[in-house]
């Protein structure tokens, strides 16, 4: 007989923007020099930085030339953070179920 262990999840959704920002504190470069190396308006990377805009694929890609960071490492981090948001929202539905 198997037993299936429970997983555990974060609940604590950081945005990829939070990441950036400090990978570009780290290098000092501002958001605007990343615009001119990614050939991204700066107001785009300055939404990513504030979390009020995902890091799309190509986004991600110019983040990889820019930085020498993957672009798959900028993908993972978005897709971990909209799960986690939407495991939050699953969650605050069931509990606004259970409270009917």
């Amino acid at each position: 007989m198997t037993t299936k262990t429970p997983r555990v999840y974060s609940d604590l959704a950081i945005p990829p923007g939070e990441t950036l920002a400090e990978e570009l504190e780290v290098r000092g470069m501002t958001p605007r020099e990343l615009a001119v190396l990614t050939n991204c308006p700066e107001q785009v990377i300055d939404q990513i930085i504030q979390g009020e805009k995902a890091i799309t694929p190509d986004i991600a890609l110019a983040l990889g030339d820019a930085l020498r960071i993957e672009a798959q490492f900028w993908t993972n981090l978005e897709a971990d953070y909209q799960t986690t948001l939407a495991r939050q929202r699953e969650r605050a539905a069931s509990v606004a179920e259970q409270n009917r």
